[in-house]
């Protein structure tokens, strides 16, 4: 059987010969009667109070659990990000290294293409040196060739001369 202050108040008891002062058992009574009163009160407020802290407590738990998959998903995306940087420079490098690798092939080719130019320049001077060469030695056999015969038109001319005198 539940004892509450309204069980106690209600509660009466046999009068008999010689019994207990039925005033002062009353008032007994109805003291404990107002302190188990204030006791199942102060229990209600106190298990009201306990309902709330312990959903207080689940809501916090709640929210822990939420702001744990947040911070996961954060890490995640985070590493996703890390990772995407990573495969972008390497991208960028690998397009740069192919770039670089395309540059230098064209320098080079550019570079054989000079030397090429370059010798065939060198064969064409001595080539053309040594057309010159020709030109100025059949020149050269040329004004020769006019000397003697102006020579030997001098000469002729002198014994005309000599002739008709």
């Amino acid at each position: 059987m539940k004892i509450t202050a309204q069980t106690i108040q209600q509660q009466r008891f046999k009068v008999r010969f010689r019994g207990y002062n039925i005033s002062e058992v009353d008032e007994y009574l109805d003291k404990i009667a107002d302190e188990l009163g204030c006791l199942e009160a102060k229990c209600e407020r106190l298990e009201e109070e306990n309902r709330r802290l312990v959903q207080e407590n689940q809501d916090y738990r709640e929210r822990e659990e939420t702001f744990k998959r947040a911070l996961v998903s954060s890490q995640k995306i985070m590493e996703q990000m890390k990772e995407n940087a990573r495969k972008s420079a390497e991208l960028i490098i690998s397009n740069a290294e192919v770039k670089a690798e395309k540059t230098l092939n064209r320098a080079h080719n550019r570079l054989a293409q000079l030397h090429e130019d370059i010798a065939e320049l060198k064969r064409q001077r001595i080539q053309l040196e040594t057309q010159i060469r020709s030109i100025v030695e059949a020149h050269g056999k040329l004004l020769e060739s006019r000397k003697e015969e102006m020579e030997t038109v001098d000469e002729e001319e002198s014994r005309l001369k000599f002739l008709r005198q």
